[in-house]
């Protein structure tokens, strides 16, 4: 595993700071000199997947930005790495924060709260040939609901807080990081995803888990099932709770993994399906499978993950259930007038 990715590093950096600082006039232009021909960009729902970087602009940033305003970039994780996923390749830069601002306008149709907001998300950027070719974008959509007031989910299992970066204030690496270390994170990611996928290991939950997670581990989870603490927290609160409401789990497929330092992450289009059969976050239960859109970010210490932060495209999962969560909750595309406005394209 290289241990440079100091050019592709640049280019992310750079690419922020020309998107950050813009006029929404000229957001569009950013993006397009800094995206490829061929661009692909996949986002959260409703905006899903886009090729062109000049619908990007138009249908998510310019929005997003005339919604929160003096938008701020606060970012907690950035690293970058060579994808272990044969198919796609290629280096992935990836970062991971909040992006606040004062919410003054109506976006998707949640209503402006006139004070300070943050939309959690995280990006994985394909750098090729000196420009971003493929970009996955994740953000808690939800969870600004519930800071503008608005319930659209009922009561989750865990904790959903304004979610910090890492206990130890390390995931900034802009600077090359010890590849052994890497290699080292990467290894425990794919032992836990090999446990995480069969939901058959023959172990106790608890018992399964303790074999990749330390037992103070935190699982920042979306806005609509929260975060938890230590295992047995975790399995009652989470874990347990998914394995019963979800039967039918594909296999895992992701579109990128990769590793830097102590960090490592990855992200599936989707990363797999599975049928709420149980009832799922106390909706009701269907017998249709639904996709799971997933960003997970780690961090490891020793030989064990201590921190994830998880970004799940629930809006898209019960959308494929018939159940339009942002429609009923805000009016967006379903007709009304609040969906209309910094809507999409």
């Amino acid at each position: 595993m290289t241990s440079d990715f100091h050019k592709e590093k640049q280019i992310v950096a750079e690419y922020y700071a020309q998107l950050d600082s813009a006029t929404p006039g000229a957001i569009a232009s950013v993006l397009e000199a800094f995206t490829s021909a061929d661009y692909i960009w996949r986002g959260y729902h409703p905006f899903n997947e886009m090729t062109a970087a000049h619908d990007v602009a138009e249908s998510f940033w310019q929005p997003l930005r005339g919604a929160l305003t003096s938008l701020q970039r606060r970012m907690d994780v950035f690293m970058a790495g060579q994808n272990t996923i044969a198919d796609e390749g290629g280096v992935w830069v990836v970062s991971m924060g909040h992006l606040m601002g004062l919410f003054d306008q109506p976006w998707l149709g949640i209503p402006p709260t006139g004070k300070m907001a943050m939309l959690r998300y995280c990006e994985f950027h394909c750098v090729d040939n000196g420009k971003i070719s493929k970009t996955a974008m994740y953000f808690d959509i939800p969870h600004l609901m519930t800071q503008a007031g608005l319930h659209p989910f009922p009561s989750q299992t865990a904790a959903h807080l304004v979610q910090p970066g890492p206990m130890t204030h390390d995931g900034l690496m802009f600077a090359a990081q010890d590849p052994a270390k890497g290699q080292k994170t990467l290894d425990v990611i794919e032992k836990m995803i090999g446990d995480l996928g069969q939901w058959n290991s023959g172990l106790s939950l608890v018992e399964e888990l303790r074999r990749t997670w330390a037992e103070d581990m935190i699982w920042w989870g979306p806005e609509g099932i929260g975060a938890t603490y230590t295992i047995e927290r975790y399995a009652k609160q989470h874990s347990g709770p998914f394995r019963a409401s979800l039967t039918d789990r594909s296999k895992t497929k992701h579109v990128a993994r990769l590793a830097e330092g102590n960090f490592g992450g990855f992200f599936g289009w989707p990363n797999f399906t599975a049928t709420p059969s149980g009832g799922f976050m106390g909706m009701s239960a269907s017998n249709t499978p639904g996709e799971f859109r997933v960003i997970d970010i780690y961090r490891r210490d020793g030989d064990k993950l201590v921190e994830n932060w998880v970004f799940i495209d629930l809006l898209h999962f019960w959308k494929m259930q018939g159940v339009d969560v942002l429609a009923r909750t805000t009016g967006f595309g379903a007709g009304g007038e609040s969906g209309a406005q910094g809507g999409v394209k």
